[in-house]
């Protein structure tokens, strides 16, 4: 999806949406009607009217959670200035709606955190695992061809080609798919690194099963969500 440009929707704001709007909002078909975007005022408000949409839509507004059609008729009512309830009224279904959403990212978290755990006890009995007293899990996937070649320390600089996903697979970054190998200290990365790293030679390759406590733990990172488990496959290039 192209990036949004983010619309303030002030008074004045609302007071111009168009009436083919409301059928952007929801699925009745009442409101649609031809345009004519050749029109400056009419590609203006259609304008406006996407982007209201667009951001309502990337805030989970527009979905499961919300009468998309109660949504249309209360921009209609404020419109047309016949609001049905009381701004008392409005404010307590609005802080209800705000305890319901954070009720269900607590839900959604959770669930995050019991799917790591999950995934990583059925990992830790995969043949060739091992697990670490800290929760790392590693498998060795290529061995250095150089059985005298140095391991790192924790105050070492290393130089890695990685590729990192989520437990279901997805690709959230990588220096391989990049082709650009990277150059850290090992000490200011995430744990599940600097342990992990520590127990490899220069030349092997190695796949990690970190815990969310030995990676972002609850913040997260990126596109990364909070208590996620993640998994990179290492390879140790150089230390410099």
């Amino acid at each position: 999806m192209k990036s949004l440009v983010k619309v303030r929707i002030t008074e004045k704001v609302t007071k111009i949406i168009p009436i083919f709007l409301l059928s952007f909002l929801g699925s009745t078909p009442l409101f649609a009607q031809e345009l004519d975007l050749e029109n400056t005022e009419v590609r203006a408000g259609y304008s406006i009217g996407v982007n209201i949409g667009l951001n309502l839509a990337n805030q989970g507004i527009l979905g499961d959670d919300v009468d998309n059609a109660a949504l249309m008729q209360g921009i209609r009512d404020a419109v047309d200035d016949s609001i049905q309830l009381t701004e008392e009224e409005i404010g307590g279904a609005l802080e209800q709606y705000s305890l319901l959403m954070e009720q269900r990212a607590r839900e959604q978290l959770a669930g995050m955190a019991q799917a790591g755990e999950d995934f990583l006890n059925d990992n830790a009995l995969e043949s060739g695992v091992v697990t670490t007293p800290s929760g790392l899990q590693y498998l060795v996937l290529e061995e250095a061809a150089d059985t005298s070649a140095p391991m790192p320390l924790a105050t070492d600089e290393v130089r890695v080609h990685y590729h990192g996903t989520m437990i279901d697979g997805t690709v959230f970054d990588s220096s391989v798919d990049r082709g650009e190998p990277i150059s850290f200290p090992l000490d200011g990365v995430i744990s599940g690194w600097t342990e992990g790293l520590q127990l490899m030679q220069v030349g092997d390759k190695y796949r990690f099963f970190i815990p969310a406590e030995l990676a972002y733990g609850g913040t997260g990172a990126g596109s990364i969500p909070p208590y996620s488990a993640l998994i990179f496959d290492v390879e140790l290039l150089g230390i410099n």
